[in-house]
């Protein structure tokens, strides 16, 4: 996997070593990222994706040590580093060194690290109810895309192939719907598209708002809604947003095929072309 590394003012194609055991990073998980996407020289929503990761860091108490400007500067440098037609995950970092217990104890650095990863194709994916669950703000840092809050999508994606599917539907602690493991939900019904509300159990993504703006924008009702397992079961389709795979349909749900149908086909075309004014050249 081609990738370009950048911490403390240089870049390197080698995975960089960063942390030992003594750092609060490696010992406590203060860690946040954020993902962003550049693909033929565009980058969808960088400058926001910029501004959440410094957002990030501060919820989890850390205090960040380059502003969104200055994140975004070295992403678009690094993603000149490689050819135009690249296909790109851009990922800032930001963590601890040293430390003792508490969060503030530490001094927080940055690293960005950006790699080849192809968009996903036309397949879909399918998808099954976990019965593992978001947290409550109480409970995690949810305000923040803080990396310890992965494991647990890790384990109910495992939990979820075990069974012969590729992705796992979470819900918060109250029973509703929250979002798949890795990506935000969308469900399709009578021509409107719902998304899970924001009830901050769960990152409501960058690329969910600019769906809701762009289908709004095409004459299609885009808005959140309060959804159950029976809504997804009821659903004419499932589709998911997020940084990684932009719009994925879900073509299989439980034991239910599922077609791409046509309002995330025009929420897909939509996003592309929008997705082609923001090139960084």
């Amino acid at each position: 996997m081609a990738a370009q590394f950048w911490f403390d003012g240089t870049w390197t194609d080698e995975n960089p070593k960063l942390t030992g055991p003594a750092d609060h990073s490696f010992w406590l998980s203060s860690v946040v990222f954020d993902g962003a996407r550049a693909f033929h020289r565009c980058a969808p929503d960088l400058d926001l994706h910029c501004q959440r990761v410094v957002h990030s860091a501060q919820a989890l108490g850390l205090t960040p040590t380059k502003t969104p400007e200055e994140i975004r500067a070295l992403a678009i440098e690094g993603i000149r580093r490689f050819p135009r037609e690249a296909e790109l995950y851009v990922k800032p970092m930001f963590f601890t060194v040293g430390g003792s217990i508490a969060t503030g104890s530490a001094a927080t650095a940055f690293v960005l690290h950006i790699f080849d990863a192809p968009l996903p194709g036309d397949g879909g994916f399918s998808a099954t109810l976990s019965p593992l669950r978001r947290p409550a703000p109480e409970m995690a840092p949810t305000d923040a895309k803080a990396s310890c809050l992965y494991p647990n999508s890790s384990r109910a994606t495992r939990e979820a192939e075990g069974r012969g599917f590729e992705a796992a539907v979470m819900r918060d602690p109250w029973d509703n719907i929250a979002e798949f493991a890795f990506a935000n939900l969308w469900i399709a019904k009578n021509g409107v598209a719902l998304t899970p509300s924001d009830n901050k159990t769960f990152l409501a993504g960058i690329t969910r708002l600019r769906t809701m703006e762009l289908l709004n924008a095409a004459g299609i009702e885009a808005r959140e809604a309060t959804l159950t397992a029976k809504d997804l079961e009821e659903a004419d389709e499932i589709f998911s947003t997020g940084n990684y795979g932009k719009l994925v349909a879900c073509t299989r749900y439980e034991n239910r095929a599922l077609n791409a149908g046509p309002i995330f086909q025009t929420a897909k075309r939509r996003y592309f072309e929008w997705a082609e004014g923001t090139s960084i050249d």
